[in-house]
């Protein structure tokens, strides 16, 4: 079976910060199978309970620091002790309507730490790939129809959006001031930002989040309380997420390109929206229970009501294509946390298991997206992808 993302992360040292959160545990347990030796820098998990404690994900690295992004002079030496190849940014403040009730500190962490992130990579002075991940919500969101484009306008309304399209200015900045791609040889710095949203996947127990209040309400035998129950959002899977930011690291190291230092939308493909009602009865048919009621209020906080993301740049440029329909991601997520309740398998099992069937598809789905645009599947295929860019006018 070829080796998912070339195996080139096979003995990378790679840093991950947020890893004991939701979305930095899997992607430590999937760096670990591919052979990476991960240090974690994070705040102790955000929720109890949690996939990072759940799945033993302190036993599949090197060393875990616990420590806020903020913290520079503690972020610094654990990165300086640490020698990355590869720096991957997840902490962050990752709820909507946490950020209302804390806005200044969802500023300053979102933000403010990834600036801190980006000047511990600084002071490395050494060659580094790094990849800083944002939101699908750092777009100014004018609720048009057509998905947001890497081109459209940093800042939603809301302090986490703000945060997050603030977030990409701050790496905009460090990569034209510090790390630009034409002064490589110099710098040694590859520096990305991916965004993705509406993230879904076992082991999540963030607050506020659909899928949690949708498992509680089954723990309890009560109705799920929806606020906003028409709202559309293009749902994925979190190993796709994944792969999505894997793919792009991957590109990076296999080439000195600066096509691939920018920014970058990761989401499923069109029709896999779904509205806040559709993914309940969904994962309730799955699950084969349950029932959910409509709580929704004119005067609750602002969210969103249609938001999804134009992936056009990560399938031709990288390229890279989703492989999981929604439904097929409702259907691993609730089979996840059906094993979780029944408790006959480890968490790190079941984990385990889900990624190696996402590397089975995923890899069956690039070696058949190589073929359908006249690419080789094969350890050529850098070259091949190169020589196609140049021809690419796919929007930057």
């Amino acid at each position: 079976m070829v080796m998912p993302f070339d195996g080139v992360f096979n003995g990378r040292k790679v840093f991950v910060t947020g890893h004991t959160g939701f979305k930095g545990s899997w992607l430590c347990l999937w760096l670990k199978r591919l052979g990476a030796e991960v240090v974690g820098y994070a705040l102790a998990p955000p929720t109890t309970p949690s996939h990072f404690e759940l799945a033993d994900v302190t036993g599949q690295l090197v060393e875990s620091h616990e420590g806020d992004i903020r913290d520079y002079p503690t972020l610094s030496r654990a990165m300086q002790d640490a020698q990355p190849d590869i720096v991957l940014h997840l902490a962050a403040q990752t709820v909507v309507r946490e950020s209302y009730r804390i806005p200044r500190e969802t500023f300053d962490i979102n933000a403010v730490g990834t600036a801190s992130v980006l000047d511990a990579v600084r002071e490395l002075n050494r060659p580094c790939t790094v990849l800083c991940i944002t939101s699908d919500k750092c777009y100014e969101n004018v609720e048009q129809l057509w998905g947001y484009r890497e081109t459209d306008s940093f800042g939603d309304h809301d302090p986490y959006g703000g945060s997050k399209g603030a977030a990409e200015i701050v790496v905009r900045s460090y990569r034209h001031s510090f790390f630009p791609p034409e002064r490589l040889d110099q710098h040694g710095v590859k520096l990305a930002s991916a965004r993705a949203g509406n993230v879904i996947g076992g082991g999540d127990w963030t607050s506020d989040a659909l899928i949690v209040d949708l498992v509680k309400s089954l723990e309890n035998a009560t109705p799920v309380e929806l606020r906003n129950p028409h709202a559309y959002r293009p749902w994925q899977h979190v190993l796709q997420a994944l792969s999505g930011y894997l793919t792009l690291v991957q590109r990076m190291l296999q080439t000195d390109d600066a096509t691939f230092c920018e920014g970058w939308n990761i989401g499923p493909l069109p029709g896999n929206e779904l509205s806040v009602k559709g993914v309940v009865e969904t994962f309730l048919e799955e699950w084969g229970t349950g029932s959910w009621r409509d709580v929704s209020h004119p005067d609750q906080l602002r969210e969103a009501t249609l938001l999804h993301l134009a992936i056009d740049k990560a399938m031709w440029k990288l390229p890279w294509k989703p492989c999981w329909t929604v439904q097929e991601s409702l259907q691993k997520t609730a089979q996840w946390y059906k094993a979780w309740f029944e408790g006959l398998q480890s968490v790190q099992d079941v984990s385990l298991g889900q990624i190696e069937e996402y590397e089975q598809t995923f890899v069956a789905s690039q070696q058949q997206l190589f073929r359908d645009r006249g690419l080789l599947a094969d350890t050529d295929s850098t070259q091949r992808v190169g020589a196609e860019q140049a021809q690419c006018s796919v929007p930057t």
